[in-house]
């Protein structure tokens, strides 16, 4: 079962959700897909371990074939080439590695080669009985979706695997929840929080995946999320109130199932109702 945890924002307390639910389940898989600023583990403090580089083909021009032709230039859709008066240019970090400018190059003069963008590591611990798999996109890059991609080929099917998304709805979400079981979409009781949901929620039902919301700080601001999700008959299926116990727990970096064994029940609990939604779905 893949569980993707994701958020229409920033700052809801998605990865608190992620990793809760982590420990609560134990043997279990946690991906930490927020491969920008990965921070799951600030809250395990595994010992990671680097077992393999991300890389993406980027095309190397051979001058000495090159006609100036310009066909390359004509394909690519991301303005990675540029044709000069007597030479072609290459942004490295506009391309996609998607290969066609040398499918069209007439005389063979595009040729391929790996360029690193990121990394995965990998950390076990057997006090947790979880096993953590992160991605880390290196200082400068700009996509994010080949290490997301190359990190959910781990991806153990014989057990629950929680995705820990980036914020936001753009390309990485997609990447990061488009082929899972479910969705956890966490938010926040305030104006932003429900603007945010909103838009992650339109994100959902283009992918067609079945979801459900985790409202944190429950207890602040207003009650228009829960009306949002009446309305859009969208279930809740975990409150987690603005408290000041979880609250200190988290300033220090601790899960508060650890701390507060009512939750961790609370939490197994959240997967068994992921489950019946997933079973209802397949079903019908």
């Amino acid at each position: 079962m893949k569980i993707a945890i994701a958020s229409g924002k920033g700052g809801t307390g998605k990865t608190t959700v992620a990793v809760n639910l982590a420990l609560a389940m134990g043997n279990a898989q946690l991906l930490d897909c927020d491969v920008e600023e990965p921070n799951c583990n600030l809250f395990l403090g595994f010992e990671l371990e680097k077992y393999e580089d991300v890389t993406i083909t980027i095309p190397e021009l051979d001058p000495q074939k090159c006609t100036l032709c310009g066909r390359c230039v004509d394909f690519c859709q991301y303005n990675a080439v540029a044709k000069l008066p007597e030479s072609i240019m290459f942004f490295p970090k506009l391309c996609h590695g998607c290969g066609g400018c040398a499918l069209v190059c007439p005389e063979d003069a595009i040729m391929e080669k790996k360029r690193p963008i990121g990394r995965l590591e990998k950390g076990i611990d057997d006090r947790f009985n979880i096993e953590l798999l992160q991605g880390t996109l290196d200082i400068g890059e700009p996509m994010a979706s080949p290490v997301i991609k190359q990190l959910q080929t781990y991806i153990d099917q014989s057990t629950v695997a929680i995705i820990d998304s980036p914020p936001g709805t753009a390309c990485p979400v997609i990447a990061s929840v488009a082929d899972m079981d479910f969705c956890l979409l966490v938010t926040e009781p305030t104006p932003f929080g429900l603007n945010d949901l909103s838009l992650a929620v339109e994100v959902i039902r283009q992918l067609d995946i079945p979801f459900g919301v985790v409202i944190n700080r429950h207890g602040t601001g207003d009650g228009r999320v829960e009306e949002y999700c009446k309305k859009e008959k969208i279930p809740i299926l975990m409150k987690i109130p603005y408290d000041r116990e979880i609250a200190v727990l988290y300033s220090k970096g601790i899960p508060f199932v650890q701390e507060m064994p009512e939750w961790k029940e609370n939490f197994r609990e959240l997967c068994r109702n992921i489950h019946k939604f997933i079973s209802y779905r397949e079903v019908f």
